[in-house]
Order: structure tokens, then C-alpha cells, then sequence
């Protein structure tokens, strides 16, 4: 009895972090340190993909920016409502074998996220090239934009 209870506990805690990375989640600048966007996540099909829905003011940016170095099917699209995150599958501790471009620079990364229980407010997001990688956190933010 005990360890059917315990097998409870543990899948509820995945099941919760799984869908805890749904809503919107503030992206921050490498470089700069200041907030950039912010994304929403959501589901379809049981994937995970994510869309940019807030830009946040930066000097150099005129109204209206476009991915204008996306070589895939979003060049020249609007950032804002630009999915950047595509096709991620649950493996039962974190999102992995899906895709998120880099507007700036419209590289196409290979993706995986998770949150640690101890952070839920923060989404570790992890691009890889071949074997090198690049982890940034995500801030969760419950505004409406």
C-alpha cells in the first residue's frame, strides 16, 4: 500500500511539473541583463510550443519587428506572435527533442525544459548546437499582455 501511495505522490509531482511550465515567462537579454520578452507556452496535441506575445521597449527597435534572419517559414514574420518554441514532448521529468529559434540571429536550436520543484517560478531552457549548449532562466510572470 505504501508504495502504490508513493507511486501516486511521484507521478502527481510529474504530471504537475509537466503542466506547470504552461503560461507566460519573461526572456532575458544575455548580453544586457534586461527583459527582453515574454512567451507563452502552451499545448497542442500533447507538444509543447511557445509563442512571443510582449516585446519589451529597446532602443534600436522600430515598431513592428520581423524575423528577418529566420531562413525557415518565419522570415519576415512579426515577432510579436512569432512561435519560437516547437514540438516539445514530455519524457516525464522535462520537455526535450523540440526546436526554438533565436529571432536575433535566426539560428535554430535544438531544445529541452525543465523546473526544478524547488523553483517553480523559474524555467530552465537549454538550446543545443551539436554538443554545445546555452542554459537561460525563465521568469514566470502571471501579467496579461
Amino acid at each position: 500500500m505504501k508504495f502504490i501511495l508513493l507511486f501516486i505522490c511521484i507521478l502527481v509531482t510529474k504530471i504537475s511539473l509537466a503542466q506547470s511550465c504552461l503560461g507566460n515567462w519573461i526572456t532575458i537579454d544575455d548580453n544586457t541583463g534586461k527583459k527582453k520578452s515574454v512567451v507563452e507556452l502552451y499545448k497542442t496535441d500533447g507538444k509543447l510550443y511557445g509563442k512571443i506575445i510582449y516585446l519589451y521597449p529597446r532602443e534600436g527597435r522600430g515598431p513592428n519587428p520581423k524575423c528577418t534572419k529566420c531562413t525557415d517559414d518565419r522570415k519576415n514574420k512579426p515577432l510579436d506572435g512569432l512561435q519560437i518554441v516547437r514540438g516539445l514532448k514530455w519524457n516525464g521529468s522535462e520537455w526535450e527533442d523540440g526546436t526554438i529559434v533565436d529571432p536575433e540571429n535566426g539560428k535554430i536550436y535544438t531544445v529541452k525544459m525543465w523546473i526544478d520543484a524547488s523553483k517553480p517560478d523559474k524555467l530552465n531552457v537549454r538550446g543545443y548546437i551539436g554538443p554545445f549548449y546555452r542554459t537561460q532562466s525563465w521568469t514566470r510572470t502571471t501579467k496579461d499582455f
